[in-house]
């Protein structure tokens, strides 16, 4: 599954890619303009005719003795989609995994279990509050969308400078973190604190 999700961001099948995307952008620009049940319930309507045609084509073309009528869809009908008691208790035990670092991250975030990181995200929040008034959600999913099948394709043409700048982009961001950590009492001052007392230690 993540290797077809990966082919697909770097525009390996240049037209399964493309119509994807297509299709992607399609109903994210129809709902620009219309609501989310209107345009679920046409792309149901038009799946439903596309299927239903090809369907009575087949019926057609046993009427005139040109085919044998089966279904087109037989082999998808005949795929077995039941799960076993070993899929469906490693797929809870996926999930239990992920609800609970999740709670726990958010716990580490909103309980200020380091100063730090809770004033990163609250910075983080407050950058979104303009980016909220700017750009309203189904905005930044189209966004997302369009850099999810060109920044995958654009990193690996120019991999080495990307990384370069990356890489300095992350020395400053870690010395700045760790200016911050030492002005803050009860972060910066904890270690140097242990080191001193351990040694206190060993010498008597």
């Amino acid at each position: 599954m993540g290797s077809q999700v990966a082919d697909l961001l770097y525009w390996k099948d240049t037209r399964t890619s493309g119509a994807v995307f297509t299709g992607l952008m399609a109903s994210l620009l129809c709902l620009l303009h219309f609501s989310i049940v209107s345009v679920a319930a046409h792309l149901a309507l038009l799946g439903l005719c596309a299927t239903i045609s090809l369907r009575v084509y087949r019926k057609v073309l046993q009427a005139v003795h040109r085919g044998d009528g089966t279904n087109p869809f037989q082999a998808y009908l005949d795929m077995d989609l039941t799960l076993t008691r070993e899929q469906t208790e490693r797929l809870s035990q996926q999930i239990a995994t992920h609800v609970v670092s999740t709670a726990t991250q958010l716990r580490h975030f909103f309980l200020v279990e380091d100063l730090v990181d809770s004033l990163k995200l609250a910075l983080l929040f407050y950058i979104l509050t303009f980016v909220g008034a700017i750009f309203n959600g189904l905005t930044l999913v189209i966004l997302g969308v369009v850099a999810l099948f060109t920044v995958p394709l654009l990193y690996r043409q120019h991999q080495a400078q990307i990384d370069q700048y990356v890489g300095l982009v992350t020395n400053q961001l870690s010395h700045i973190k760790a200016k911050i950590r030492a002005k803050i009492p009860g972060t910066g001052t904890l270690a140097p604190t242990a080191s001193v007392s351990g040694s206190k230690a060993k010498a008597e």
